[in-house]
């Protein structure tokens, strides 16, 4: 099989996504194609390696997943959407504070202020893709940001929360990554942090390094400091959605960013 490049890539793409109403663009410096409506300038960017390197492990059937993705996503866009009778299907999704805040569109996004390190956004689910609420949606519906916000909140915590144990060194490592797109979200859920402080044998610190997973780990000796870096920073890399590669240490209630210094307790920021 001839080897596939970014160029090869945007060619399949522009073939596999043929629209009249499509402008697509290859975005040199970014090595991404941005796919969007020519009316609204509504799309999406794929990043192009990540494809690239889905195509040499499962040829053309990562391709079609993209452009299935593609469509919908840009269909739904085009879509009107309300959020009276879909309160079920409305999530807060973490992103980092350089995420956009508007759309292409010039809408402005619903957020909250959460950590140093994260923003809460939200989301409204429609199956295979979702829409992030923008401030025009929540005036439509006439809807307040604090019951949008409660909302979401109470959804989180109906997910959910069974991690799985990874024992290292002497540490115990629980990892979230159902793929439900709310992974990372898990973490706004205080109880479920609460009962995980309460077993806790040593300091119980919390990663969100992208959005299909949430890290939490009981680290019970300096080893596990250095393994908790490394696996945050490791998962940051490979994240679709990345958020920060920064764990915290979670007490009182309240989350830390830490800077994790090799062969050392953390830093708190």
């Amino acid at each position: 099989m001839a080897k596939m490049t970014s160029i090869k890539m945007k060619r399949l793409l522009e073939d596999e996504l043929k629209n009249p109403n499509y402008r697509i663009v290859y975005k040199r410096d970014d090595d991404a194609l941005r796919i969007e409506w020519k009316e609204s300038n509504e799309g999406m960017t794929v990043a192009l390696p990540n494809l690239i390197a889905k195509y040499n492990e499962r040829g053309q059937e990562a391709v079609d997943e993209i452009v299935e993705h593609v469509n919908e996503a840009l269909n739904i866009m085009n879509d009107t959407q309300h959020l009276k009778g879909m309160e079920k299907q409305i999530f807060p999704v973490l992103r980092s504070p350089s995420f956009p805040t508007e759309t292409k569109s010039k809408k402005k996004l619903v957020f909250k202020e959460h950590t140093a390190e994260t923003r809460i956004f939200y989301a409204l689910d429609l199956g295979k893709s979702y829409r992030l609420i923008d401030e025009d949606l929540l005036e439509e519906e006439g809807w307040s940001n604090t019951r949008l916000d409660e909302i979401a909140s109470f959804n989180i915590r109906s997910l959910s929360h069974e991690p799985k144990l990874d024992q290292v060194a002497g540490n115990d490592f629980y990892f979230l990554a159902t793929q439900d797109g709310y992974d990372a979200s898990r973490i706004l859920n205080e109880a479920f942090l609460e009962e995980m402080l309460a077993n806790a044998k040593g300091e119980l610190t919390v990663a969100v390094p992208h959005q299909d997973v949430l890290i939490l780990a009981d680290i019970q000796n300096k080893a596990g400091y250095d393994i908790l870096a490394q696996m945050t920073m490791k998962f940051f890399a490979e994240g679709r959605i990345p958020i920060t590669s920064l764990p915290f240490v979670y007490e009182n209630k309240k989350l830390e960013p830490i800077f994790i210094l090799a062969k050392n307790r953390p830093e708190k920021n």
